[in-house]
């Protein structure tokens, strides 16, 4: 016999019953925290008071029907509309990735190491806008610039803006063209491009094939850093000599784009592992050489 749905405490049993087949333990137990609080509205704190409190049979339809979403692969953010990242609510649609812890990490290394930093911070490839409006928050003498290709994005990020009460600049651009700097040039570039090869689509899970966009995942395996190289070009112009360059990397292209920042004209180049010993991020600082790329 099958869980019911009667009570609070009812929904992570039903899930881990239902899902059992696609989702860890622990996945589930972060989707049922996600439903609780987010879907239903229950606050933490009237959860663990009373969790043998009745659902309504609005609620007790509203558990059933993200299940169901959640049985097809659909990503529970999609299901939502809204995440966290570093604190901030994140509006996310199918324009735009679901952050990742991962790029959490970079956000929490630039705000560590650049706290009172006064001057402009580019964001490029920005997509729900996550990086920029938590580096706004985080940073508060700070002027943020981000851009995107997708003006579906865009507009997305700005309403995290406005959610998150900061200010950012938001302009639909494609960084593979030149981005013109304006009378003073960023101190700090920021940028998580795509970087997953075509060819290890196979090890991507079912939900982020099916659901989010390619266009932001994915580069071409006979040139996977053509992304970076066109940064760094417009870094050329938009990026201060002793301006700092942070990436979010693919783990396997990490020396490589280490002796491309090295051609051209970076240096206290660093590769940076992840929380799960991956290398993950690379930093480098702008030199006055010539570039090579």
């Amino acid at each position: 016999m099958g869980v019911i749905l009667q009570t609070l405490k009812n929904i992570r049993p039903y899930l881990a019953e239902e899902l059992k087949e696609i989702y860890t333990d622990n996945e589930i137990s972060s989707l049922a925290s996600i439903i609780i609080y987010t879907v239903l509205g229950i606050q933490k704190l009237h959860f663990l008071k009373d969790s043998g409190l009745p659902l309504s049979k609005e609620n007790v339809e509203k558990v059933i029907s993200v299940c169901s979403e959640l049985k097809k692969g659909k990503p529970v953010q999609y299901i939502t509309g809204e995440t966290l990242f570093y604190n901030c609510r994140i509006k996310v649609t199918p324009d735009t990735l679901i952050p990742r812890p991962e790029t959490e990490e970079l956000v929490d290394m630039i705000i560590k190491e650049n706290s009172d930093y006064r001057g402009g911070i580019l964001d490029i490839g920005t997509g729900s806008g996550c990086i920029a409006i938590a580096l706004a928050a985080n940073i508060p003498y700070a002027e943020v610039t981000a851009i995107d290709i997708s003006p579906a994005a865009v507009r997305v990020a700005g309403e995290n803006a406005r959610l998150n009460n900061v200010n950012v600049r938001f302009l639909v651009m494609d960084f593979f063209d030149t981005l013109l700097a304006g009378p003073e040039k960023a101190g700090i570039i920021v940028s998580n491009p795509p970087y997953v090869k075509e060819s290890e689509k196979n090890l991507m899970r079912k939900n982020v094939l099916d659901y989010e966009p390619h266009g932001a995942l994915f580069v071409p395996d006979d040139n996977p850093v053509e992304g970076y190289k066109a940064i760094l070009r417009l870094a050329e112009t938009n990026l201060a000599v002793n301006g700092t360059l942070y990436f979010e990397i693919n783990e396997m292209m990490g020396d490589e784009l280490a002796r491309i920042l090295q051609a051209s004209g970076y240096h206290k180049i660093d590769l940076i592992k992840d929380i799960n010993g991956r290398n993950r991020f690379i930093k480098a600082v702008r030199n006055d050489r010539n570039r090579t790329v």
